[in-house]
């Protein structure tokens, strides 16, 4: 597999991190469409939301509890963010490998996209 976020996991392809546990890693978008943009990844390769599993509920519940503890610690939990996640590519999603966006920093426009 050619998976760039599980290189990203191996330390093979360097990143800013700014959070990691046994199975999740989150670090700093190199593309932010935000003045805060860290993208968290379950160490776990799931390619896309559909292929979640309830096995992996967890997991992603667990995602969601740290982009909450990252907000915090970036400021930016009272004033606000956003969290998506995208699934496949008319949706946006670039890395087939499930990750969750963190937004912040700037106001937010709805509808996005």
């Amino acid at each position: 597999m050619d998976c760039l976020f599980c290189k990203i996991i191996e330390k093979k392809i360097p990143s800013k991190i700014v959070y990691e546990d046994n199975r999740m890693l989150a670090f700093e978008d190199i593309n932010p469409q935000a003045p805060i943009h860290i993208l968290i990844i379950p160490k776990k390769h799931i390619s896309t939301v559909l292929e979640i599993a309830p096995a992996d509920n967890e997991l992603v519940g667990s995602m969601l509890q740290a982009a909450n503890n990252i907000a915090r610690d970036k400021g930016v939990a009272d004033r606000g963010f956003r969290l998506v996640f995208n699934c496949n590519r008319e949706a946006g999603q670039e890395v087939f490998h499930i990750h969750l966006h963190l937004f912040a920093g700037r106001q937010m426009h709805w509808p996005p996209g």
